[in-house]
């Protein structure tokens, strides 16, 4: 499909997943705004070689999600950059694990402002526009820990829960007006945030990595296959096209059969 004329807002999108989101939309057509914490300088970088790389228009917003107010105006500063928003892509995401009895209430702040509060802020901002111009796509990026639960890790599955449950709600509030609201819920994902976790496990098994990533895979997805991000960016592109049209207010698991089980 072609998403000639439109522009999406990708948050987080400097590296990993929302990188790689922002450059599935970009291939197919949209202008888009990179979001991330870096120095302006290193943002702008990394959204002139995603100009270079799709012959898209891209440019780069910095803002602190955990700020109320940067995160609610960020949308009205990425349309002042380059275009009014059509696809909004909350997926920037913090995480740490701990039991909930030590869990510190500053990073439950924290990962309830940057995965949760900061998508209502988006989604707050963007909605009027597209109401207006009668066409927007809300694209959540959840976790499947936003329907289901593993240990340690409250505050990121009461942030993932609540933003699941918040994307449904928005999708009844927008039905009649040509938006649709959709969460996409990963699995293990190859990116840099699990490497550690690959490391671990492969040096217990001698230092093979593709042993170390299944066995970390074994114990929760069952095609023991890390997703590459640029899966998530096509499921998000498809979840933009006429196709998905009638979808809405859905969780949509790509994750291996991990939520089969």
């Amino acid at each position: 499909m072609s998403l000639h004329g439109r522009t999406a807002l990708v948050t987080g999108s400097t590296q990993g997943i929302g990188l790689a989101i922002a450059e599935s939309l970009a291939r197919a057509g949209a202008q888009v705004v990179l979001h991330g914490i870096e120095p302006a300088a290193q943002g702008a970088e990394v959204a002139a070689q995603l100009q270079a790389a799709t012959g898209a228009r891209c440019t780069y917003v910095s803002a602190n999600l955990m700020d109320e107010a940067q995160a609610a105006g960020l949308v009205a500063q990425a349309e002042a950059l380059l275009a009014p928003i059509d696809i909004m892509v909350n997926n920037a995401g913090i995480q740490f694990t701990c039991p909930v009895a030590e869990f510190p209430a500053e990073r439950w702040n924290a990962i309830l402002a940057v995965n949760l509060s900061a998508c209502f802020h988006t989604m707050k901002a963007a909605i009027p526009g597209m109401r207006q111009r009668r066409w927007g796509r809300l694209i959540n990026i959840a976790s499947v820990h936003g329907l289901v639960a593993s240990l340690n890790k409250g505050a990121y599955l009461a942030a993932k829960h609540g933003l699941v449950g918040l994307n449904k709600g928005v999708a009844l509030e927008t039905a009649t007006d040509g938006i649709t609201a959709n969460c996409i819920c990963p699995g293990w994902t190859d990116t840099a945030l699990i490497q550690p976790q690959i490391e671990a496990r492969a040096a217990a098994v001698g230092g093979d990595r593709e042993a170390g990533i299944r066995e970390l895979l074994r114990e929760k997805q069952p095609n023991l296959t890390l997703l590459p991000p640029s899966a998530l960016g096509e499921v998000a592109v498809f979840l933009c096209s006429p196709a998905a049209a009638g979808i809405t207010g859905v969780a949509l698991p790509v994750d291996g059969g991990w939520t089969a089980q």
